[in-house]
């Protein structure tokens, strides 16, 4: 076996795996019927989607030369971390930390907090932009989440409501 792009070979196996899990992860729910989808239909549909296509680029891997064997670079640390620590402070700006009584944030700080985290990954910050994003967001969000699914979760800080 001749590895012809190694960044196309571990993509392809990533998604094998990623959507092998999903759908074995999914199997057991009930599938229901393309009219009346059970809880396991997406989950399970996309797993098997993304597994194909992980097996296409795979295969694409080892038949299609390319200059230089595409090469897997160095790890991107810092983009790694900031956009996991983004994801994990807004978590906690939405449900506050009761174990140490830090409280929920709520949905508008949290956005915000994530906007301005997630963007220190790029290698350009500007935070004009990043403010405008942020709000535009922020209002998205609470007109999809808060105005049309009607979901309940905090929206502001619980010390100012």
């Amino acid at each position: 076996m001749n590895i012809k792009s190694q960044k196309d070979f571990f993509s392809g196996l990533m998604f094998i795996v990623v959507g092998a899990a999903f759908a074995i992860g999914a199997y057991n729910y009930s599938m229901g019927a393309g009219a009346r989808m059970g809880p396991g239909y997406f989950p399970r549909l996309l797993g098997i989607i993304l597994a194909i296509i992980g097996s296409w680029v795979l295969f694409k891997s080892l038949t299609v030369a390319t200059p230089d064997g595409d090469k897997v670079g160095s790890f991107a640390w810092k983009p790694m971390l900031c956009i996991i620590g983004a994801n994990i402070l807004f978590g906690i700006c939405i449900g506050g930390l009761p174990s140490i009584k830090f409280p929920a944030l709520g949905l508008i700080v949290g956005i915000y907090v994530l906007t301005f985290v997630a963007s220190l990954a790029a290698d350009v910050y500007k935070v004009k932009e990043v403010a405008i994003l942020a709000t535009v967001l922020a209002i998205l969000s609470y007109v999809a989440f808060i105005v049309l699914l009607k979901l309940q979760f905090p929206v502001w800080p619980t010390f100012l409501v």
